[in-house]
């Protein structure tokens, strides 16, 4: 590679690292610091520590490779650490929310120091090792961006008064009508899935393999607001026989009636715009895959296996209502053959979270980042309204427990042929 490949290289890394940590800032730029305080349950974290938990990550993988580097706050480091056990101890994740110091002004002094030092970094030259982990950090980043956008929903949400992070979002004003529900017949016997090796992966994408697929076929488009008001009406959350055991103890335990930001009304619903009428061909989001579980059995279907998934996925292009469409809530669509594969709602499927056949982990701590969580997850696929565009691809595996319910989440119906 020549002296201006390498220049053009790093000029590259040098913008997309701007560009992405200046929309984290972007997205959090009307919250007031007390906002960004509020921890709202323990799954959810608050929006100071998101800033600077991904300052964090750069500083502690990238810049402390150099013996040389002087933290500017070493003792921040245990309040900032998510989950690297060999990286060292860590502050309890449900009590984020109790760390008032350090103060946004100051989290964000920490950002703008940690960023020039990383900018000089990538200016000055990179090796391969540093140029990955810069990847990943920005992947990193963007993971954050919608769980900054997931957890402030909620923690807005929880106040009696419902304020919206933004009531300047568009609403359903011409409202799409649903597209009926067809089946796509999905390919049949051995296919590939897993990352090819094209681009930046996460390690527990791949290896890239061979798996059967059985006669199948995948619903159009994912499960509508209305095609769900119809399983609340019809006792869909009463009805024992429809929910796995833990899910119908969930149930019970939590009061459940509809998904997680509808009102009582059925009619309405909670947003990042406030609350607003539901529009009913919009896909339903904000399920748990007990709910996905238990819609799917009532319509007489199932939920989709990853690779089931995957291999229709894979021929469609990504695009789709992402975070750069800034809608930031799920809309419908139309149009023919599959729809809606990317954005609006990630999509539970059938299938646990676990390695695929030949996986190995990244090496050191970031070793850390996947596979010691796969256990009693499942899968999720797709994208939605809060991720970034380039952040999604076909191979991509999210994963939340199975009572998670306050992600963009929805369902895809699939079937035996």
């Amino acid at each position: 590679m020549s002296l201006s490949d390498l220049a053009s290289r790093a000029e590259s890394l040098a913008q997309r690292f701007h560009r992405v940590r200046s929309r984290t800032l972007g997205l959090s730029a009307g919250l007031s610091a007390e906002d960004m305080m509020v921890q709202s349950m323990p799954d959810a974290s608050p929006a100071k520590w998101h800033l600077a938990h991904t300052t964090w990550f750069f500083e502690q993988f990238l810049l402390a490779r150099d013996p040389a580097w002087h933290p500017p706050h070493p003792e921040w480091h245990y309040l900032l650490n998510s989950y690297y056990q060999t990286v060292g101890p860590m502050h309890a994740r449900p009590r984020r929310g109790l760390l008032s110091r350090p103060s946004l002004d100051e989290v964000l002094d920490y950002r703008r120091r940690i960023e020039d030092a990383v900018a000089q970094r990538i200016e000055s030259g990179l090796d391969a090792a540093g140029a990955a982990i810069v990847e990943l950090g920005l992947q990193h980043e963007q993971q954050h961006q919608e769980l900054l956008l997931t957890d402030i929903q909620h923690a807005l949400w929880c106040n009696p008064l419902h304020p919206a992070y933004d009531a300047a979002l568009p609403s359903a004003q011409h409202r799409v009508p649903a597209e009926s529900m067809r089946y796509i017949d999905g390919r049949e016997g051995i296919v590939e899935i897993g990352h090819d090796g094209h681009g930046f992966s996460f390690d527990n994408e791949g290896p890239r393999h061979r798996t059967l697929l059985q006669a199948h076929a995948l619903a159009n488009r994912p499960v509508t607001n209305e095609e769900f008001r119809l399983f609340v009406q019809d006792g869909g959350y009463r009805e024992p026989a429809l929910w796995l055991s833990d899910g119908w103890a969930t149930v019970q335990a939590e009061g459940w009636q509809h998904p997680l930001y509808w009102q009582d009304d059925l009619d309405s619903a909670y947003g990042l715009g406030g609350i607003r009428a539901l529009d009913p061909a919009a896909p339903v989001s904000q399920l748990s895959y007990f709910e996905a579980d238990a819609f799917a059995r009532w319509a007489g279907a199932r939920l989709p296996s990853e690779a089931e998934w995957e291999s229709a996925a894979s021929t469609q292009p990504v695009h789709g209502n992402l975070l750069d469409e800034r809608a930031q809530a799920p809309r419908a669509a139309s149009g023919e053959g599959l729809l809606q594969m990317y954005g609006d709602v990630w999509e539970w499927t059938a299938s646990p979270y676990v390695s695929y056949p030949g996986f190995q982990p990244l090496p050191g701590a970031l070793g850390e980042y996947n596979g010691k969580f796969m256990n009693a997850q499942w899968v999720l696929r797709g994208g939605s309204c809060a991720t970034p565009r380039e952040h999604i691809r076909a191979s991509y595996r999210n994963f939340f427990p199975a009572q998670a319910r306050w992600q963009f989440a929805g369902l895809r119906l699939a079937r035996d042929r």
